[in-house]
């Protein structure tokens, strides 16, 4: 007696797999924010947006390592190098943030150190009188103790300049100019005057950077200056401690009275004027 048979059907389907954990999208956005946090905070001037960067990496990295351990992302590896990508670039960035401050204020104050030394000291009025700060007297009354220095010097008076260079300009006298002169004016009068240069600071003084110009009378007239035989002028570098002078002469209108010269010994010292009476 036969059995029946069951019927036959396929073999078993395999079960599905279970469905991978995705890619961990915070944790490769910190890496790459780290990054750029790093390379930005060694930048000067930017490393204010490379730390602003290497804060965001670092959150970001910190949320993908915290996904990837509860199993709800992979690339843990990513994860934990923008964590720490971000906190190298934040590290840089404050460190690069403080040296970038006090280079600033080093160049703030060299600048305002060179600005003192070359800025004109108060001066006595009169010839021979002493150097600014030299002066007897602290009571301020002598008008040389904290006095500014007047807008025109007469002749033989001097200013002191903050690094010790003194300058005084002589009386104005009068000048015959060659035939083979250059710069005179025919019809006009002709002044020399005497530059005085004393180095008391403790570096060289290069005199070749002395510059001056005139205006003479009441309206103000250019007053060319002459060149002739006898008008030396000043040259080369006077060492401290010594002395130079030069001797400059200018064309004057025939009815001016007064010779306004104004001296600028560089550019990083402050011109002033002498009026010079005839």
């Amino acid at each position: 007696m036969s059995h029946p048979t069951q019927p036959q059907y396929g073999a078993p389907h395999p079960a599905e797999p279970a469905p991978a954990a995705p890619q961990n999208g915070l944790g490769t956005a910190g890496l790459v924010l780290g990054i750029l946090g790093v390379i930005f905070a060694i930048i000067p001037l930017l490393f204010w947006l490379g730390g602003i960067l290497a804060l965001l990496g670092l959150i970001l990295g910190a949320v993908g390592m915290g996904r990837a351990k509860r199993g709800a992302a992979t690339n843990k590896g990513v994860a934990i190098s923008g964590t720490i990508l971000g906190l190298i670039g934040l590290i840089l960035s404050i460190v690069f943030g403080v040296m970038t401050a006090m280079a600033v204020d080093k160049v703030v104050d060299d600048v305002n150190k060179e600005l003192s030394k070359t800025a004109p000291a108060p001066t006595d009025a009169g010839k021979g009188s002493p150097a600014a700060g030299d002066a007897g007297g602290t009571d301020g009354t002598d008008g040389t103790d904290g006095a500014a220095v007047p807008e025109l010097l007469a002749a033989e008076e001097a200013i002191v300049y903050d690094d010790d260079l003194q300058i005084s300009l002589s009386a104005a006298k009068s000048f015959e100019p060659s035939e083979y002169n250059v710069g005179h004016t025919k019809g006009n009068k002709a002044y020399k005057v005497t530059l005085l240069i004393e180095n008391g600071s403790k570096e060289k003084f290069n005199a070749d950077t002395v510059v001056l110009e005139a205006r003479a009378g009441e309206a103000g007239v250019t007053a060319e200056q002459i060149f002739d035989e006898g008008l030396d002028g000043v040259t080369g570098s006077v060492a401290p401690g010594k002395k130079a002078t030069g001797v400059f002469a200018f064309s004057v209108p025939a009815d001016a009275k007064t010779l306004t010269v104004e001296v600028t010994p560089g550019l990083d010292y402050e011109a002033q004027q002498w009026e010079l009476k005839f």
